[in-house]
């Protein structure tokens, strides 16, 4: 994932909020300075977020993945394994955890941990929410995208959410 500096036009992911498009540069004044902020805009919503200029990881902006980083991510979803936790209470903060990093490779791999254990067994009210936030929020990621990986993406997303415990 490239974090050099961003432009007008390029598609960043804020989490949580997901993916978004820079729409301007703009200055607004803070604690009696004037400061530069990128106007974050969020297709199919009247959303906006304001992020610093000089300082975009501080809000966890990043560039959103290209066709390039496709077969990574592709990997991790059909391959991926993290150890969650047996006991609901530390399970739920882990997957929280990752939810809210936006870490595209971390939410694949916990899609495709939180997919084989709804086909062993089904999931649990919370575990299937966190599954359905990962997968939506990949989905955002990879929407747009047209190389072969991203279609392979997407496909194995729609199919994830359709599967049945055994």
């Amino acid at each position: 994932m490239k974090n050099s500096a961003f432009n007008i036009g390029d598609r960043v992911v804020v989490p949580p909020y997901g993916i978004g498009v820079i729409g301007e540069t703009c200055v607004r004044p803070v604690g009696g300075e004037q400061l530069q902020y990128y106007s974050i805009e969020f297709p199919h919503t009247s959303s906006r977020a304001f992020v610093p200029v000089d300082a975009p990881a501080s809000s966890g902006m990043r560039a959103a993945l290209t066709e390039d980083e496709m077969p990574t991510l592709l990997h991790h979803l059909q391959e991926g394994e993290v150890v969650l936790p047996r006991q609901w209470a530390a399970r739920h903060r882990r997957v929280t955890e990752i939810l809210v990093s936006g870490d595209p490779y971390e939410l694949a791999t916990l899609t495709c941990e939180l997919r084989r254990w709804n086909i062993r067994r089904g999931l649990p009210d919370l575990d299937r929410q966190a599954f359905r936030r990962a997968i939506k929020l990949l989905e955002q990621e990879v929407r747009g995208l047209d190389d072969v990986s991203a279609v392979h993406v997407r496909d194995l997303l729609d199919h994830a959410w359709n599967e049945t415990p055994q």
